[in-house]
């Protein structure tokens, strides 16, 4: 009872400390007077009736789920793809592909975008001012979480194994990746792309040097308002995070559901 008692209050201080910020910024969004008090003497919601009519706000949230969404798309089916080879055909070069994907943890953001930059700006591929740099710089950035997550994830479902069992009846390597592999690696996956994609919705570096105003994203959209209004750019902040927690809950409601009907089918076979 003692030990019960204890990771109760830790767990309570822990999530006091991280809801108080939180909390504070959105009873500053829709504080209308709030000076020496603890909490706001009026509200109004008036900065959140302005940001969800603002035509501007709407198209930088349209615009970054495209890029991140693209960006996971690519970094999920190529990752596991290669992955997934490396581990049980080519465990050599797993150190290798490991030493690659930590890359993007060496080298600051700005470092890379001003190259990226002077790469992409002449020659046979003009990328700069594009979404298509922005989503190659994207991809890099997350190869580290990706890769934690499905080489974690393919350890777990000993996927070895599973192709054993898969050839020995009669499947090939495609189909026994697909059809028996890949579905017990959805969770996992689930789990980096809901990594990478909190990751992406926060960026602000890259998106502002790389694009900047020929593509306006949530991340620039931000910090343009927030000169202009706090309480506006605070309702931002709020926005951002339900947006985050209900993509992650449907993603993850989407995943158990799936593990759910590959059990059954198991169970059926």
């Amino acid at each position: 009872m003692k030990k019960k008692w204890v990771h109760t209050l830790i767990i309570s201080m822990t999530f006091l400390y991280l809801f108080l910020p939180l909390a504070a910024t959105f009873f500053y969004s829709i504080a209308k007077e709030w000076h020496n008090t603890i909490l706001p003497v009026s509200y109004s919601f008036s900065s959140y009736e302005n940001l969800y009519t603002d035509p501007r706000f709407l198209q930088a949230v349209g615009r970054t789920l495209l890029v991140s969404g693209i960006t996971l798309v690519l970094s999920v089916v190529t990752m596991s793809i290669a992955i997934f080879v490396v581990f049980l055909y080519l465990p050599k070069m797993e150190r290798v592909l490991q030493a690659l994907v930590m890359i993007p943890f060496a080298v600051p953001g700005v470092v890379a975008a001003v190259g990226l930059i002077k790469v992409y700006s002449s020659g046979p591929f003009v990328l700069s001012g594009t979404i298509w740099i922005l989503i190659g710089a994207y991809y890099v950035m997350v190869l580290p979480y990706m890769y934690q997550g499905i080489r974690n994830t393919l350890r777990t479902i000993d996927a070895k194994r599973l192709m054993e069992a898969a050839e020995v009846l009669g499947a090939s390597k495609i189909k026994g990746f697909a059809f028996v592999v890949l579905p017990n690696m959805v969770t996992g996956m689930l789990v980096s792309v809901l990594l990478s994609f909190s990751i992406l919705i926060g960026e602000f570096v890259l998106a502002n040097f790389l694009i900047g105003g020929y593509y306006e994203t949530i991340q620039i959209y931000l910090m343009r308002r927030l000169n202009e209004n706090g309480h506006l750019a605070s309702s931002i902040v709020i926005t951002y995070f339900l947006t985050v927690a209900a993509i992650s809950w449907m993603m993850l409601r989407l995943g158990r559901r799936f593990q759910k009907t590959e059990e059954i089918k198991e169970k059926v076979t």
